[in-house]
């Protein structure tokens, strides 16, 4: 039998020998994996005999394409090694829900399309995970973490979906998720779910991965995908990046469709890319953006879209102001050291600092409350009366409130007084709801982000995004420092973070925060800095931060 080769990134050929030596170079065996059908026939085919050998290769999307356009790799090489690196990890980090069971048959319908001289772009044969709230039709439940949907196969593609796979990318799977996009209680776990368990964090396994994103983060920075799909509400992505020393863009409300996505808020609910580099965040977000008809929020998405990995410049630093937002610091004085840097380095680059001092989150953050409980009820509701009745039996927020009571796994380490909350609301004609909408928006952007930039003569406000991540506690819940999520996400804005180093071997991140449809600018801006300071590094799955 001929002996083949499974092509791997460089860097996880390093962290597979890391976590398995053994594993690096396994010895010519009498059987072959390497013509499964799919991922199960894969996976339980490693158990016994194999003859592949793992090799170095880049594992970017960008790197990635590079191979599979010279005829080093297929597309169904791709998703084999993803495959195994799922294998070698998954069962620590947890940040995998479900694998596409047509995945390999995807990849080799793309591989045929490419010899046949059909390539679909720059992310053709590439593959991607989704967050475990977003629909796809590939026969995987669309579960947001919950029990209560554990059987709701919709076999409907969300249009965001529909636009990846017409680029060209594979559906490798399902990320696991902070239950409900982390909306049922304020004393939740990030990255624990009903479905999928506890998240952890590839670089110090104790250690939180943040939420919801959270596997969508952990998935990407351990190699277990090029690229993932989150989505924010307030934090979603751009937390779970900063965390796993990722870049992560929230983009501007309405520029990415919502349609069959698992809802919190249509004012402040967004999907985006998180991956390992700018220039590959900005090819996915291509990809993603664009007008749908059945999300009213999208009509200017045509209109405001453009190819976001066009023109990415190394000089997009000089000569601009940016905005510091002193008022964002004070996450850890790790954090703030790091920023400092940053800072220095954004100076370096020919950037002008103007420094803000100052601002009162705390009216904002009020309102923000009463938004997204009214908001979630009524969007909630009408997204289970979408669902096939035959499967999903809790057609109604009160409904999931009674299941949870009677499921005791649910409620095993928090309750869900946020979603009581929520179903105590009073609708959108409420005149309470309807004055907290307008003040939000308002002071979130006009009289926040608007002004600031305004006052200042800055195209951006930058910020550390969060403080490094921390121990994972089931019984007292997240010890969350803060973040600068709140103003971008409330205003509607699209917020980037970019890694910017790391405390104590944790990753934190840089924030470019700007006005409206400003994805092109920011996305320039995090590049400049990523080329000029290259500060990401990869995980190493320790156990712990030792003193």
């Amino acid at each position: 039998m001929t002996r083949k080769t499974l092509l791997i990134g460089g860097a996880m050929a390093a962290l597979l020998s890391c976590a398995t030596p053994s594993l690096a170079a396994p010895a010519p065996q009498k059987s072959s994996v390497m013509d499964a059908k799919t991922p199960d026939e894969f996976l339980k085919a490693l158990a016994g005999p194999r003859d592949f050998d793992i090799m170095p290769r880049g594992g970017s999307i960008t790197e990635t394409q590079a191979s599979l356009s010279r005829g080093r790799s297929t597309a169904n090489d791709e998703v084999l090694y993803l495959l195994w690196a799922y294998h070698i990890h998954n069962s620590k980090l947890h940040a995998v829900i479900a694998l596409n069971p047509h995945a390999l048959a995807d990849a080799r319908a793309l591989d045929a399309e490419r010899q046949a001289g059909k390539v679909r772009g720059p992310l053709h044969g590439v593959s991607i995970l989704l967050k475990d709230n977003i629909e796809s039709a590939d026969d995987t439940a669309t579960t947001a973490g919950s029990l209560a949907l554990k059987d709701n196969v919709t076999n409907r593609d969300a249009p965001l979906v529909k636009r990846l796979t017409d680029a060209g990318m594979v559906i490798l799977g399902k990320t696991n998720l902070s239950e409900w996009a982390n909306i049922r209680s304020n004393h939740s776990i990030s990255g624990w779910s009903a479905v999928g368990g506890t998240v952890r964090n590839p670089y110090v396994l104790d250690r939180s991965a943040c939420g919801s994103s959270s596997g969508s983060g952990a998935a990407v920075a351990a190699y277990l995908a090029p690229a993932a799909i989150g989505t924010e509400t307030d934090g979603s992505i751009t937390c779970p990046a900063a965390i796993n020393g990722l870049v992560g863009l929230k983009p501007t409300v309405g520029l990415v469709s919502r349609t069959h996505i698992v809802p919190i808020s249509h004012s402040q609910d967004t999907a985006g890319p998180m991956t390992r580099t700018v220039t590959d965040a900005a090819l996915v977000l291509t990809a993603i953006a664009g007008s749908d008809p059945a999300d009213p929020a999208t009509k200017e998405a045509d209109a405001r879209k453009t190819d976001y990995a066009k023109g990415l410049s190394k000089d997009a630093l000089k000569g601009v102001t940016l905005a510091v937002a002193r008022f964002y610091t004070g996450y850890s004085p790790g954090t703030d050291a790091v920023f400092e840097q940053a800072l220095k380095d954004l100076k370096a680059q020919g950037a002008t600092l103007v420094d803000v001092k100052d601002f009162d989150e705390g009216p904002i953050g009020k309102a923000e409350g009463v938004v997204l409980y009214t908001e979630l009820k009524v969007d909630l509701n009408a997204y289970l009366a979408s669902t096939d009745p035959a499967k999903v039996k809790t057609r109604t927020l009160e409904d999931l409130i009674a299941f949870n009571k009677q499921t005791p796994k649910e409620l095993e380490w928090f309750g869900q007084e946020s979603f009581e909350k929520a179903q105590a609301t009073k609708g959108y004609d409420d005149p309470e709801y309807i004055k907290a909408a307008a003040d939000a928006k308002r002071l979130a952007g006009p009289e926040g982000i608007d002004k600031i930039l305004k006052d200042t003569g800055a195209i951006a406000i930058v910020a550390p995004t969060t403080g490094p991540a921390w121990t994972i506690d089931p019984l007292n819940g997240d010890h969350y420092g803060g973040s600068s999520t709140t103003l971008p996400a409330v205003a509607g804005y699209p917020h980037l973070t970019v890694p910017m180093g790391a405390v104590g071997g944790l990753p934190v991140g840089l924030s470019f925060i700007g006005p409206a449809w400003s994805e092109a600018r920011l996305l320039n801006l995090g590049y400049a800095y990523e080329q000029a300071t290259h500060r990401r590094k990869d995980p190493k799955f320790l156990p712990t931060v030792a003193p």
